[in-house]
């Protein structure tokens, strides 16, 4: 597991490279991303606003979006990278300084970092008359058709059902007693909350299990690390299994429980690469893709193929404009097949078919 220590250490760089790009504003982010000559052309400038591209999953995203420009006769270098680095203030300062050197010519594909950021997006984008489809985070009274064609896409998925089953995968191995911890994602974040009410979904069915504790680690392995050595040093041995809700946290914890020299059983969510390897070696339970890649490309398609005229995402149905990615669970039965498709080999995919992979409108709890 020597890439997980590696891991934690690109993650202290990036965090240092990203206090001292913030300064630079949008400017220098744009550079990083796009020559400047990109936003003077007639196309739309495309751009993801996205939390970390050191991270297996965003990079997954994002390598989406940049084969979905190539579809179109761009380049990968003219996707604009708007990093925010997990901050919210930034994702939507970066937006606004976007939209302001296009003139509104953008079409954007964006994750708003967490649910009460959505809104202030969504209305930048609208008022400056460009295009954005965002993915995983936005309050559930917010809706795309309010805001006719601007706002083209939101997509989500249905964590709650996946994480039930990550648990019961852990519970179960775990010979149904013990105690287990938890490692979270950023509080506010929709897929932090859904896979959380996953997880206590299914502890419900084991009364000889206890939960210790749960503690958000933001998504990031370095946080997740500190979290699971001070759970180690509270709890020790009374803990025998470990939730986490995404991949790169559980990096983290392994590293933590390495350390130590204990080995316990432990799950994990999005299905990267580096998970999936260590699903096969055993050393993770199980995890859940999310097919990222799939996510970035058709999230920078929607909003492009709105800002050019292809379609009218108001003239769409609504199982069109909310909803639904795909998961699979990967397990250690299967983990080398799933490897073999869609890592080893990524899947090509049209990027016009927007909606083929999808599982439905977004539905919302009390509603039918």
């Amino acid at each position: 597991m020597a890439f997980i220590k590696s891991f934690i250490e690109q993650e202290t760089s990036r965090r240092r490279d990203f206090l001292l790009a913030s300064a630079y504003g949008l400017a220098g982010v744009a550079a990083a991303g796009a020559p400047l000559g990109v936003f003077a052309q007639n196309k739309p400038t495309v751009a993801w606003s996205y939390r970390d591209r050191n991270n297996p999953y965003w990079h997954s995203v994002v390598s989406g979006g940049e084969s979905f420009l190539e579809s179109v006769g761009m380049k990968k270098s003219d996707l604009v990278h708007l990093l925010n680095g997990g901050s919210s203030e930034k994702s939507l300062a970066d937006i606004k300084a976007l939209l302001a050197k296009t003139n509104g010519n953008a079409a954007i594909a964006c994750d708003a970092n967490d649910a009460p950021n959505c809104r202030p997006v969504v209305e930048s984008v609208k008022k400056a008359g460009g295009y954005v489809s965002t993915i995983w985070n936005k309050p559930d009274d917010l809706h795309p058709w309010d805001f006719g064609d601007n706002w083209v896409s939101h997509m989500t998925w249905s964590d709650e059902g996946p994480s039930e089953q990550t648990a019961r995968i852990l519970f179960n191995a775990m010979g149904g007693k013990g105690a287990f911890v938890g490692v979270g994602g950023i509080a506010a974040n929709n897929p932090a909350i859904e896979r959380r009410n996953g997880m206590m979904k299914a502890l419900k069915d084991f009364p000889n299990i206890e939960l210790l504790d749960y503690q958000p680690a933001d998504w990031a392995t370095q946080k997740a690390n500190q979290v699971m050595q001070g759970f180690l040093t509270r709890f020790g041995n009374k803990i025998t299994g470990v939730f986490c809700a995404n991949d790169s946290m559980a990096y983290g914890v392994l590293e933590a429980l390495k350390a130590e020299g204990r080995k316990l059983p432990v799950v994990a969510y999005d299905g990267n690469a580096e998970a999936t390897d260590l699903v096969i070696k055993g050393d993770l339970l199980a995890t859940c893709f999310t097919n990222p890649y799939w996510g970035g490309g058709v999230t920078a398609a929607l909003a492009y193929h709105a800002a050019v005229g292809t379609f009218k995402p108001s003239s769409e149905p609504r199982e069109h404009r909310e909803f639904y990615g795909p998961t699979i669970l990967v397990t250690q039965k299967d983990a080398a097949e799933f490897k073999k498709k869609y890592i080893t080999g990524t899947p090509t995919y049209d990027w016009k078919d927007f909606w083929g992979p999808s599982r439905g409108q977004i539905k919302y709890a009390g509603k039918a």
